[in-house]
């Protein structure tokens, strides 16, 4: 018993004993330890010191550094915002409630706007008139009667010239029946054609007949069912060394339609465009 005692009694007199608390704690922990503060009792939560931020303050922009700009407004464009918003609310007013006062006011307005889009027109065309660059006439094919007859023949010659290029090693078949009336109609066409452009017309009969101005017309030997003729008069552009063959069209055809025709599907951007449009077989 008295032994229990001495313990209990060194048990309590612990705390006198502990050393001081070491220098490397927060002051708030030195000025008042937990074990001093017996109100507490033993399950308590002790929040942590706040550390103290060493990182220097930057000092404060002074009154003469330049702010960043407001966005340039132009005038011009504010001006046509309110003028667009405007015509806008008179016209909807004037639809919800057509008073002779709401539609006039709209109308008036819409005289105005119709008036500056009239000026900016004719000035657009002075501008085009003194920058040839910028005149859509121009460009292109040309609007005058005149200017249109001269691009025409130059356009006509430059694709003549084409023609008889490719008359070189390129032939045109033409798929025909003996008793078709277009086929006849169309035949003097590409005589005419043939002997102009310097290109060798191939006659080809699905039904065996003749064909007046093509002596030498050929029998079909299966070569329209490889190309799916399914109407005559059908024009081809054929290569026989290499067997690549491209359809030109159906139907009665003018010489300037052979002409355009040939040119394009001949030309490295018509090939381009629809390369499935030439096909390679076995020519006759």
């Amino acid at each position: 018993m008295a032994f229990g005692f001495a313990t209990l009694l060194a048990t309590a007199r612990l705390p006198a004993q502990e050393p001081a608390p070491s220098q490397a704690l927060a002051p708030a922990a030195q000025a008042s330890p937990y074990w001093k503060d017996r109100w507490r009792g033993w399950h308590f939560y002790e929040e942590p010191a706040q550390e103290i931020d060493s990182t220097p303050v930057p000092p404060a922009a002074s009154s003469s550094t330049p702010t960043p700009s407001a966005k340039v407004r132009i005038p011009e464009l504010e001006e046509f915002a309110r003028l667009q918003k405007t015509l806008e609310e008179y016209r909807n007013i004037a639809i919800i409630r057509p008073t002779e006062a709401n539609v006039r006011r709209y109308m008036e307005l819409e005289s105005k706007v119709v008036s500056q889009a009239s000026a900016f027109a004719d000035m657009a065309k002075r501008v085009a008139w003194a920058t040839p660059e910028l005149d859509p006439t121009l460009q292109g094919r040309p609007v005058n009667a005149k200017a249109l007859e001269v691009f025409d023949e130059t356009q006509r010659a430059e694709r003549s010239r084409s023609v008889a290029q490719l008359g070189k090693d390129h032939v045109l078949f033409f798929f025909y029946r003996s008793d078709c009336p277009y086929c006849h109609a169309f035949a003097p066409t590409l005589q005419t054609f043939q002997a102009r452009h310097g290109i060798r017309v191939v006659a080809v009969s699905i039904d065996g007949g003749p064909m007046p101005g093509f002596p030498g017309a050929r029998r079909d030997n299966g070569i329209a069912n490889a190309l799916q003729v399914s109407q005559v008069p059908a024009v081809f552009l054929a290569q026989p060394f290499t067997g690549q063959i491209m359809s030109i069209g159906f139907g009665v055809l003018s010489e300037s339609q052979l002409l355009e025709r040939i040119a394009t599907v001949s030309s490295p951007e018509g090939q381009a465009m629809l390369p499935s449009a030439t096909r390679q077989i076995a020519l006759p």
